[in-house]
């Protein structure tokens, strides 16, 4: 094991005792302190940010990883408005539920707790490293973190400012942790280091989530991956089909929630497809077909035939993929077979339809008229996530404060004794 993840883990366990009891005043100005430090290092993040871009451009980062790796002061403003947002949060922590007394007159509760140490592996966005840190901390949790190397500049500075904003407030600064080693060596000792991580989430493309799944002996929470659907009813409203549709392709359409797929009924798609495509083509929306969306859409600009990836690629890019269906059923056959269980969406004005796409699609997200951009920790209001699990254990959809927990039983007894 790298003995900077040594000791690094070391420091967590240390650190996360004194966390998992510390006051929620006393979180809630580190998170403030958080925030303001970020905003004071502004020019001195965005220059780190500005190494990383023109790096990655040299290497050949396509359009869609820079985007990602890309802070503003406006992106800035926003992540430290998340962070204040998170601090206005209740306090998970120390939460009682499901209390009963019992024959014997043990009264017996459930207490949440954090889970410990969180480690989190994750590539281009230099917002996860403040989005993590203000949701660990906020827990009760200690965070290890080892960002991609397209984001090095960036991910220093704001842990370097995380770390102040701590200090400022009376918590360690090293509740969160960031990895500095950039040998790709080291994400296979954290996937093992279970004697210092009590889970991990990946965050990235299928190939780390791939890597992680086969090698880790830690609990391991997969998600963000995103081949989102739209299908648009036989009795779709048109009046919010194309709003709809044009928000989850086009308002951001590099990330994980944005629309990849349009499913439309038959009985609407030679009405409302032109006007599709026609408003899509606003933004040079590429639109790759089945032979029956083509049959509507030929001679358009941007439109081509679907290729056999085209309905189980996560394009984030202006590319979406167009089948025509018969009906609901045959939209939910294909979203089952195509999915990848992150945000669905169904727009109709048939009660009994949206109703059987809600309970059919085995999604973490699923949408009833309104676009699939939504999924998302802080229009949640959530604050901010730390992933979008996509899986069924222990949580689904935007993971935030309480899904940094788990619970332990508490037992307040009068001198009973087991027969």
């Amino acid at each position: 094991m790298f003995a900077e993840l040594e000791e690094l883990g070391q420091r967590a366990r240390q650190v996360a005792r004194t966390l998992r009891t510390l006051d929620t005043n006393v979180k809630d100005n580190a998170l403030l302190a958080i925030a303001e430090t970020i905003l004071e290092k502004e020019f001195d993040i965005l220059s780190a940010n500005s190494e990383d871009i023109e790096a990655g451009r040299a290497a050949g980062l396509d359009e869609h990883m820079l985007e990602r790796l890309l802070l503003t002061e406006s992106r800035l403003a926003s992540i430290t408005d998340g962070v204040r947002s998170v601090a206005a949060l209740p306090d998970p922590v120390g939460e009682s539920f499901d209390a009963r007394t019992l024959p014997n007159g043990l009264r017996i509760s459930k207490r949440r707790v954090p889970i410990g140490v969180i480690g989190v592996i994750y590539e281009s966005r230099p917002n996860v490293t403040v989005d993590i840190a203000a949701l660990c901390l906020k827990s009760g949790n200690a965070a290890i973190l080892r960002g991609g190397k397209e984001a090095v500049h960036s991910n220093r500075a704001l842990a370097s400012a995380v770390a102040t904003g701590c200090e400022r407030a009376g918590v360690p600064g090293n509740a969160v942790q960031l990895v500095q080693t950039q040998d790709r060596a080291l994400v296979k000792d954290m996937l093992t280091a279970h004697q210092y991580i009590d889970m991990i989430i990946p965050r990235g493309g299928p190939g780390l989530h791939t890597f992680a799944l086969q090698n880790a002996t830690i609990p391991v929470i997969t998600g963000g991956i995103g081949i989102c659907h739209v299908y648009v009813d036989e009795s779709a409203d048109p009046q919010k089909v194309l709003p709809i549709v044009y928000n989850a392709k086009v308002q951001r359409p590099t990330v994980c929630n944005a629309l990849d797929v349009l499913l439309i009924h038959s009985a609407v798609a030679g009405d409302l497809l032109p006007q599709i495509a026609d408003d899509l083509a606003r933004a040079e929306v590429a639109l790759r077909c089945d032979p029956r969306a083509l049959a509507i859409l030929q001679g358009r600009p941007l439109v081509s035939a679907a290729g056999p990836e085209d309905f189980d690629t996560e394009f984030l890019s202006l590319v979406l993929a167009v089948r025509v269906v018969d009906g609901l059923d045959e939209a939910l056959d294909h979203i089952s077979q195509h999915s990848t269980q992150h945000s669905d969406a169904i727009i109709t004005e048939d009660y009994s339809n949206a109703m059987r796409f809600v309970d059919g699609v085995d999604s973490a997200a699923v949408y009833v008229n309104a676009s699939t951009r939504f999924t998302d920790g802080g229009e949640f209001g959530l604050g901010a996530e730390v992933a979008i699990s996509t899986q069924r254990l222990h949580a689904r959809g935007p993971m935030a404060l309480r899904e940094l927990t788990t619970y332990k039983w508490v037992i307040l007894g009068d001198g009973q004794v087991r027969a």
